[in-house]
């Protein structure tokens, strides 16, 4: 290619990129340190109107636990208050932090033999619902002040609440937690999938928190990289310019091609990981097992290491279950001492994990996630779509299906529309199950209006942000990143190319 393709290839292809790369920087140094921005919200009315709340869906019902006569229902926006019929439903987060990435309450448990008492966990913090009828945070010893929460689970007098890489166990009354190292199963090998690799890798969380300075080191030199591009760009408009100001667009350009020449790898490197961690090579990525990068933050003496998310009582069975990234396994009856076995006839996993996982009263169990929701009978090891009746498929399907299950509850009792019934006369049904589709929401119980624009986090934003979601609609977002990590490699590789 001719030097004149390449500076018009270069010139055009970044004035294009320029935005959303810039966007991309700055949005990724933000999710880099989510302690740091954890209590700064965002309201809805600033985002697109369908950032806004709508028959409960964007997680906002997770779940809900009935508590004497009432309700709860908790979700992406904290607590909430009601009764069976879910007619009037009152606010119940008084004591919660105000940050909203505080209020993304992923479980609420009550839990106690004779005095009841209730917990709620986000991924931030625990909470114990006490003293003045409010919230209060319950501290845990954590193994890393990072480390994110993910369930919280009860029998008995046992409180379990799981982090992503440890369980932390409590008895009556709950004020001292023990933390617990999970055993590795039988079948443990120290292998990874390779998405979780570049993932880690793309973040800079790979090499710990010198990683993650340096990728946003890399994300300030894209950004300088773009200003001083653009400046370039502007001074160059015209003749006049070219002459009054050569100084200035000298120093510009022999900026912009310093600093550029020095960084090619690590921007490259950069834009590169990022654009396998959107379809189609993400798929390929989370179906490939490697082993797990010596002087890493993979390489842990914890098998568990980041990979647990759900915990669960049978109480058909008598023992502990637990969702991890590797699959469905058994604990064993006494928490305390677990003894993990994989559960071979487990149904598929999502890679994005469970967002719902309940056992009924016939003792089957609830598995939804962004991929659709199952019945899975533990007995017989079958698992059959909850919507369709038919069997699931053994082998993992696609992140998002035709179902994005983002909660349940089986705790209204609220009557549908008049149908006709089976001999013709009108009948009304008492609807027990209410699901959640994340886009959808659902139509069963209604959405007070004053939670249609509760506060988003600033983190949440700069994900959605970052993957591209912001601006189009989930789907379209595959193809965009898809071509456009291709057209930013280019563009810095003609740059380099130029320069030589």
């Amino acid at each position: 290619m001719n030097k004149r393709k390449l500076i018009q290839h270069h010139k055009w292809l970044g004035l294009v990129l320029s935005f959303f790369l810039l966007m991309f920087c700055v949005s990724g140094i933000l999710l880099n340190h989510r302690q740091l921005i954890s209590d700064i919200n965002v309201p809805r009315t600033l985002l697109p109107q369908r950032y806004e709340y709508s028959q409960w869906n964007g997680g906002l019902l997770r779940g809900t636990l009935p508590v004497d006569s009432h309700i709860l229902i908790y979700g992406a926006s904290g607590v909430f208050l009601t009764d069976s019929t879910a007619a009037h439903i009152a606010d119940f987060n008084e004591g919660l932090p105000t940050g909203a990435d505080y209020r993304q309450i992923r479980n609420v448990v009550s839990v106690g033999n004779s005095t009841k008492q209730l917990f709620a966990v986000s991924q931030l913090a625990l909470y114990r619902f006490g003293a003045h009828g409010k919230w209060h945070t319950e501290a845990l010893p954590l193994a890393d002040s990072d480390e994110l929460l993910t369930d919280i689970a009860a029998h008995g007098d046992t409180l379990v609440v799981l982090s992503r890489s440890h369980a932390y166990i409590a008895v009556a009354p709950y004020t001292q937690f023990r933390r617990i190292d999970l055993p590795a199963p039988p079948d443990y090998k120290d292998r990874t999938t390779a998405f979780r690799t570049v993932w880690l890798l793309h973040s800079g969380e790979l090499f710990g928190t010198v990683g993650r300075l340096v990728v946003d080191a890399v994300a300030v030199v894209l950004i300088v990289l773009i200003v001083t591009g653009f400046a370039f760009f502007c001074l160059r408009k015209t003749k006049r310019r070219w002459q009054s100001k050569g100084s200035t667009m000298k120093h510009t350009l022999r900026w912009h091609n310093l600093v550029g020449r020095k960084t090619i790898v690590a921007t490259i490197l950069i834009c590169a990981t990022g654009w396998c961690l959107r379809p189609p090579v993400m798929v390929a990525l989370a179906l490939t097992k490697v082993p797990t990068l010596p002087f890493t933050t993979l390489k842990s003496n914890n098998p568990w290491h980041d990979k647990l998310r759900l915990v669960r009582y049978d109480s058909r069975v008598g023992d502990w279950l637990l969702s991890a990234s590797e699959g469905y396994f058994s604990l064993g009856s006494d928490i305390s001492k677990p003894r993990p076995t994989r559960i071979m006839d487990a149904p598929p996993q999502n890679v994005m994990g469970l967002n719902v996982w309940q056992q009924r009263e016939d003792g089957t169990w609830l598995c939804g996630s962004f991929g659709g929701m199952c019945v899975w009978n533990r007995r017989t090891g079958m698992a059959t779509d909850y919507f369709t009746g038919r069997p699931v498929p053994k082998k993992p399907g696609p992140p998002l299906g035709k179902k994005a299950i983002s909660g349940y509850s089986a705790d209204f009792r609220v009557n549908a529309a008049e149908q006709k019934g089976t001999n013709g006369t009108d009948t009304k049904k008492s609807v027990t199950e209410v699901v959640t589709d994340y886009y959808d929401g659902t139509t069963k119980i209604v959405q007070p209006e004053s939670l249609r624009r509760l506060p988003m986090s600033l983190w949440n934003v700069a994900l959605e942000v970052h993957t591209c979601r912001i601006y189009m609609h989930n789907t379209a977002t595959y193809i965009f990143i898809f071509f456009f990590g291709i057209a930013v490699v280019w563009c810095l590789w003609t740059g380099l190319k130029l320069k030589k």
